[in-house]
């Protein structure tokens, strides 16, 4: 029987879309492996070879603004410096240098995060593959019925209500 130190739901939560890569914040890492921000971030710096640009990245001042409005969270109105972006490498990569029996178990469940993503997406695109090839081997009296499942896919649209008053 596994133990697990973070459930993989609160990890899978973590992983945001950075430039275009699945990352992890330093903040989110350094409460799964249980260690400070700071400390996590001085292991980093004492061990650059280990995270190339391919593993880790710095965010932007732009980058961090549009963070801290996305999420609007106190842990980010008291940072100064723009956090740490790791990639499911260097998240496993921080394991090592932290070195420790916690950091270890829990790079387990950022690995299994990453790949249940990694699965789910694999399987849209499986999926949305299939659909295209029932669609053209089936004639157009399917049309309805195909554009209601690509409907389905697509993720639902927020509708914001309007805020204040309107003028008549």
């Amino acid at each position: 029987m596994e133990s697990s130190i973070i459930p993989v739901e609160r990890i899978e939560r973590s992983i945001i879309m950075i430039r275009g890569k699945k990352v992890m914040l330093d903040i989110d890492l350094a409460e799964i492996y249980g260690v400070t921000t700071k400390r996590l971030n001085q292991q980093v710096g004492r061990n650059p070879e280990r995270f190339p640009e391919d593993f880790m990245f710095q965010l932007t001042q732009e980058e961090f603004k549009r963070l801290r409005l996305q999420f609007a969270t106190a842990n980010f109105s008291m940072r100064r410096n723009a956090p740490f972006a790791f990639t499911e490498h260097g998240a496993v990569m921080l394991a090592s240098v932290l070195n420790s029996p916690v950091a270890v178990d829990a790079s387990v469940q950022v690995v299994r995060a990453f790949v249940k993503l990694r699965q789910l997406l694999a399987t849209h695109a499986d999926l949305a593959r299939k659909l295209n090839a029932m669609e053209k081997k089936y004639d157009s009296q399917f049309a309805v019925v195909f554009k209601a499942i690509r409907e389905l896919m697509e993720p639902p649209v927020k509708k914001r209500k309007a805020i204040g008053f309107k003028a008549e």
